[in-house]
């Protein structure tokens, strides 16, 4: 089988920065240390990390997560978490630490900061993912979270200030169809597109690929927004056949079925070691016609 490796693929700064602090923290710190949630959405990433001593708490419901630690220091994941976790986890005698990505940040302080000038804003996001929490909380009731057409159509919005932004690993036309929408209904809205870097060039690359294979495999978790996002712009955008997998194991022989030529590419937390098995395991892929 003849293996087209799209780049870039692969960890972002985010995840590199990510793992960094917890190195860090790990080494440094004596007495327990937990993450809230998985520090980026890789399992094989997560449990490499509790090998190496930092204990996963992983509810969905942040604050119930806090009440399960009861001492130590607790690391915030990549994702990010609210202002009103971070003052939860201080009041309960925890050590706080936050590995926040930047560009994650970034959104944070923009909607802090439109908020305190009177803007509601419209935040498009994944319903159930821990970034748009984290985002909302920094101005609750003035934060809007919608993730389809229904959402925007629902929406009533009085203020004469509104903006839009978006959560940062979302599929890039997607959003920018929401976005348009969003000013279809309020030609004021001020657009702030915080889609990072690293989702747009993976997005991008993905695309350009799929017109030059049969397939396109991305290597990631299913519990990855920006993995999900390439599965779905190959196949919407590069009209090809695409899957997720976790591991080389999960592939399928019948997807290889009388193709020549596949793609492979990764989500932005996962370990390369994994891409690099699906790699060589496809490049010694003899598939009968």
């Amino acid at each position: 089988m003849e293996v087209l490796k799209i780049t870039p693929r692969g960890y972002c700064h985010g995840v590199v920065d990510a793992f960094r602090i917890a190195k860090r923290v790990r080494e440094e710190t004596d007495g327990p240390v937990h993450m809230l949630g998985m520090l980026v959405h890789n399992t094989h990433a997560t449990d490499d990390l509790q090998a190496q001593g930092i204990a996963l708490v992983d509810q969905p419901d942040r604050f119930a997560g806090l009440s399960q630690i009861k001492e130590g220091t607790v690391i915030f994941t990549a994702h990010g978490v609210s202002p009103q976790v971070k003052q939860r986890a201080v009041e309960l005698g925890l050590k706080p630490v936050d590995a926040t990505c930047s560009d994650v940040v970034r959104t944070h302080e923009l909607v802090a900061d439109l908020a305190n000038k009177g803007y509601d804003v419209v935040y498009i996001g994944r319903k159930g993912h821990p970034e748009p929490e984290g985002v909302m909380g920094e101005a609750p009731g003035k934060v809007h979270l919608v993730q389809d057409p229904e959402d925007i159509d629902a929406l009533d919005l009085q203020r004469d200030r509104i903006a839009v932004t978006c959560q940062t690993t979302l599929s890039v036309w997607d959003t920018e169809d929401l976005i348009g929408r969003v000013k279809a209904r309020y030609p004021q809205a001020e657009v702030h597109n915080e889609i990072c870097r690293a989702t747009q060039e993976r997005q991008e690359a993905a695309v350009e690929a799929a017109q030059h294979v049969d397939l396109v495999i991305v290597v990631g978790s299913p519990r990855s927004s920006n993995s999900l996002r390439l599965v779905e712009v190959v196949k919407k955008l590069g009209r090809k056949p695409a899957y997720l997998v976790d591991k080389f194991e999960d592939l399928d022989l019948s997807w290889f079925v009388g193709m020549k030529r596949v793609g492979v590419t990764s989500g932005a937390s996962t370990p390369t070691q994994l891409t690099r098995r699906v790699i060589e395991y496809l490049e010694a892929l003899e598939i009968p016609a």
